[in-house]
């Protein structure tokens, strides 16, 4: 066989591989990632991987296969030792508990709230739940980020929490709820929407990983509230490949419906024109509610909301 025929085909056979153990290209391992335990799943959204045993034989395999190259496709080889091989899939950095730095701030304020207790109606996730505390400037008609006002219209006569923090991660509010978020009170309905900033770095799967990690995370902190899940926002444009990632995340975390305990609620479609497009007055910056975005969002929740709530 000639060289570059042969390398054409052993290039595919561990592509082929690597997609199969769902192994992001150009991944290198990060030893501290991977010396933290990650978070359990649930088995409705867990990414399948392989046993050590298919990891040895599938090594074997391509071993075997190498063998049988021309002298010339091994002398590449033997030069450059990692340029195939079968690798294991990452550790899913979206199921390891950690928060960054600058939002301990936040994070220690939400502490004390939870240690006060008597709270029903938990928020939970990042910006887009963060900024349910914002006023918004004086005078502005429809302000940009800023959800206070449609808050206290809504939820202000409730016994009601918000943990969101702008900026947070799977990773975080797993975290968070480990670290004193989850402690200290037992609402009765949580409202969970995360997983939107993870989407620069993991994939659909990886980040639907990180929040069944978060379900699971909240019925073992509180064992007899009921879950809102929300299907993740849509983002950006129709064409933007951050649209479809985490557009991509909510068919998988459906699967966390189960009619009980946790309640999968996809309210996306309210934000979009009929092209697909989101109008600057529903979110200015294509990510965050406008006012009038809070208003759509409490509306599509208030039925659900009140249901849960008996």
């Amino acid at each position: 066989m000639h060289t570059l025929d042969f390398i054409r085909r052993l290039t595919a056979l561990s592509l082929l591989g690597s997609l199969a153990l769902g192994v992001p290209a150009g991944y290198a391992a990060d030893a501290a990632v991977a010396a933290t335990v990650p978070a359990p799943v649930p088995a409705a959204v867990a990414i399948a991987r392989p046993s050590p045993a298919e990891v040895a034989l599938a090594t074997e395999s391509l071993q075997r296969f190498v063998a049988q190259a021309d002298p010339a496709t091994k002398a590449i080889f033997a030069k450059y030792p990692d340029l195939i091989a079968v690798r294991p899939p990452r550790v899913n950095p979206c199921v390891l508990p950690r928060v960054n730095p600058g939002f301990s701030a936040k994070h220690e304020a939400n502490v004390a709230i939870a240690q006060k207790g008597d709270i029903d109606l938990l928020f939970m996730g990042d910006s887009i739940n963060d900024f349910w505390r914002n006023a918004g400037a004086d005078g502005v008609v429809n302000p940009p980020r800023a959800g206070k006002a449609v808050f206290d219209k809504y939820y202000g006569a409730m016994k009601a929490a918000n943990f969101g923090i702008g900026g947070d991660t799977t990773q975080g509010v797993i975290y968070r709820l480990r670290n004193g978020e989850g402690q200290g009170f037992q609402p009765k309905v949580v409202m969970l929407m995360i997983g939107t900033n993870n989407a620069a770095t993991a994939s659909s799967a990886e980040i639907a990983e990180g929040v069944g990690a978060v379900v699971l995370e909240l019925r073992q902190d509180f064992p007899a509230a009921k879950i809102l899940l929300l299907g993740i926002f849509p983002r950006g444009n129709p064409s933007d490949p951050v649209r479809k990632t985490v557009l991509d995340v909510n068919p998988i975390i459906a699967k966390l419906h189960d009619g009980k305990n946790v309640f999968y609620l996809d309210i996306g479609a309210k934000f979009l024109d009929a092209d697909g497009f989101i109008p600057p007055d529903i979110m200015a910056d294509r990510l965050h509610p406008n006012e009038k975005g809070y208003e759509i969002w409490a509306e599509a929740v208030k039925g659900p909301l009140a249901e849960l709530m008996k």
